[in-house]
Order: C-alpha cells, then structure tokens, then sequence
C-alpha cells in the first residue's frame, strides 16, 4: 500500500500524494516573481511532468503563476475558480475545469472538493480585474485520506463544517509583506481555526518563503519563526492536533485516518 504524503514547496506550493495520485497547490516553480524572492531552491524541473492535476485557489500572482502553469504537460487538468478559466487558458495545455464552492470532481478516484475561503482573490485591474471576479477556494482531497487546503483565507462561518473527518488540514500563516492583510491568518488565528476544523494533524503553509529583498529584514522574526509560533498557540489552543512544521523539500506522512480531535462548536 503507498503511503499519502504532502511536500511544502513554499509558499502556497504543496504536493499531495494521495493513492497513487500526484495533485500540486498553487504552483511557484520559480524562485522569482515581481520583486518577490524565495531563499530555496524551487520544485525539482521534472515535477510538473508527473502532476495528474494542479488546484489554483484564487488568481493572485503569487498563486496563479502563469509562467510556472506553462510548465505542466497536456495531461495535467486544471482546477480553478469560476472566473479564472480564460487566464489560465493562456498559458497551459492540459484541460482546466472552472468550479463554485462546493463542486466536486475525480482525478483518477481522488474526490476533489471546492470550499469556501474569505478571500479577495480577483486579479489586476481594468479588464482582467472585471473577468476574474470569482470565488477564492480552498480545497478537501479525499481518498483513503481526507486533506484540506485552505487556500488564503481567514476563519469564516462554516469552517467547522468543511469536512466530518479531516486527516490534514494546510492552513496558510503569515505571508510576504511586512503587514498581514484581511482575509489571511497570523498564527494564533490558524491555531484557533484548528479547533472547528477537528483534524488529526496540520501544517503551517504560506510564511517565510517569499521576501521582498532586503525590506524583509524588518519583520524577521514573523518570516523566521512563524511555523514555530503557530506550533507553539495549536498545543496551547488544539492540543489534540498534531501540529508539523514543515521542511522545504520533504515528504511529510498524512498518518493513518482516524477520528479527529473534538470540535468547538
């Protein structure tokens, strides 16, 4: 039996291997984008030659990359927001499938679930702001497994009810600016989501690794230690969740399914 496995590649960049299926999350393949840089090397260059899918949360630039979409083969589908599909069109091959919150489709007998995010994820200005006014999205993968990626969000009305068993939840924390915007989540705000999500394990996404050069320095400690400080609020706040700091570049195991830790309602 294969194991599940999930692989932060920075930012809101996650590969998911999910019974035998290769899904990657808002996909950054390159350690440069506008004036943002990364300090790790990007994905390995045969990735996205072996990706059954890619999910796009919402169309900012630093989670729709079309440079980086441009990458992936004719076999790679596209999950998108409603809105997005004539953008990403424009740089891929493969067939993008535009979806709503709550739409669901299979990828080779994954389940593949859109969810709400409170986000604004439009895109631009002028025209291409008007032609991508769609939902931002969050993600449940569900097989054997139950994943949630919860895309840029905040916590909203309805988080407790995305999925009855969550096995992972990937919740973004922090972000490139030296200031947090609405619609994302520090860390304690991501611990307190963990207590209506009840999943048996989380991962920290989104922080420290992409900077505005030199600028960055200013805030160091949120770009250094946010993974830690998220760790440090979910056993205070969710001490039941097994709370995992990533490391770029390695597998981490989802784990065996199982119940989830109790819910606040």
């Amino acid at each position: 039996m294969s194991t599940d496995t999930v692989t932060w590649w920075g930012h809101a960049t996650v590969e998911m291997r999910v019974a035998g299926v290769r899904l990657m999350t808002d996909p950054l393949l390159r350690r440069q984008i506008g004036f943002l840089r990364s300090p790790y090397d990007p994905p390995p260059a045969g990735l996205a030659g072996q990706t059954d899918a890619v999910l796009v949360s919402h169309p900012h630039r630093d989670h729709l990359d079309l440079p980086s979409l441009a990458r992936f083969g004719p076999e790679t589908r596209f999950l998108v927001p409603r809105g997005s599909g004539w953008l990403v069109r424009r740089a891929v091959r493969g067939p993008v499938t535009e979806l709503e919150v709550g739409d669901e489709i299979g990828v080779k007998g994954v389940q593949v679930r859109a969810t709400h995010a409170e986000h604004d994820g439009r895109r631009g200005a002028g025209r291409t702001l008007e032609r991508t006014v769609g939902p931002a999205l969050g993600f449940v993968v569900s097989a054997a497994c139950s994943i949630y990626f919860a895309g840029d969000t905040e916590i909203f009305p309805g988080m407790a009810d995305i999925s009855p068993e969550l096995d992972l939840a990937l919740l973004p924390i922090s972000g490139w600016g030296l200031t947090l915007a609405a619609g994302h989540l520090n860390s304690e705000r991501a611990a307190q989501a963990l207590q209506l999500l009840g999943a048996r394990k989380a991962i920290p996404i989104h922080w420290g690794s992409l900077r505005i050069p030199v600028l960055w320095r200013l805030g160091r400690e949120r770009f250094t230690t946010a993974g830690a400080v998220f760790q440090a609020h979910a056993r205070e706040l969710a001490p039941d969740v097994d709370a995992v700091i990533p490391v770029h570049g390695e597998p981490v195991e989802v784990g065996a399914p199982g119940p989830g830790p109790a819910r606040r309602a």
